[in-house]
């Protein structure tokens, strides 16, 4: 079960807000000019209108001003958080995980040493791996992971992305807008057995690759015994 959210006190969200707008400040050299234009020119209309009909228009323009400041944080600071992303390792993920709607992510589901890794998002639409890193180790990975959910999945759509700025890969600022747009394939209850399923298969142990350590070899002859029996 969920916990739920806390409230957040009016002293917080302007402090959160402040934040956003340093971030935004220093990463967009043009959101502190757009912010100054979307403030100066309601409060001048509406300057101009209380001097035609009334005072009354200035605190219409007062709160039309404020929207516009807004309006432009908003979309200022998600293309300035886009921005810092790009090329993080993980970021992808991250950015999954704090987006509306039912996404299942798991991070990391395969990786590398050189922080290359592949990331499992289960939703409407169905399986959707993303991969990160250098785009030949990443589509490597890929393979490797579009062969092992194969076995499990069924007939489940699987789609398969790398995230990135070269030849046919996703930017980052698209991924959003990407899997919205997929087509939704899945039910709730269908997402829920696939998601089961797929987390089954990750719990699962693997044996470790290459040689055994000779202190976890059985003694000599032992087998020879097991047949013996």
């Amino acid at each position: 079960m969920a916990k739920p959210q806390e409230k957040v006190s009016f002293g917080q969200r302007l402090k959160q807000i402040g934040m956003v707008f340093s971030f935004t400040a220093k990463q967009d050299r043009w959101f502190v000019p757009l912010a100054i234009v979307a403030v100066l020119v309601p409060l001048a209309l509406a300057v101009l209108a209380a001097l035609v009909w009334g005072w009354q228009w200035f605190p219409i323009g007062i709160l039309v001003a404020l929207l516009a400041l807004l309006v432009v944080l908003n979309l200022r600071s998600n293309r300035a958080m886009m921005n810092a992303a790009e090329g993080q390792p993980g970021a992808a993920a991250s950015l999954l995980e704090n987006m509306r709607g039912d996404w299942r992510v798991t991070p990391a589901v395969s990786a590398t040493t050189q922080m290359d890794m592949v990331h499992l998002v289960v939703g409407r639409p169905g399986v959707i791996l993303l991969g990160e890193g250098n785009p030949q180790r990443v589509r490597s990975l890929l393979g490797q992971e579009k062969r092992r959910l194969a076995k499990v999945i069924g007939t489940a759509p699987l789609y398969d992305y790398v995230v990135g700025q070269g030849e046919d890969e996703l930017p980052i600022r698209k991924l959003r807008t990407t899997l919205v747009r997929l087509p939704g394939r899945l039910k709730g209850p269908e997402v829920n057995a696939l998601d089961k399923r797929l987390k089954a298969l990750s719990a699962r142990p693997q044996m470790p690759k290459g040689a055994i350590p000779k202190n976890m070899r059985p003694p000599k002859g032992a087998f020879r015994q097991m047949r013996g029996r």
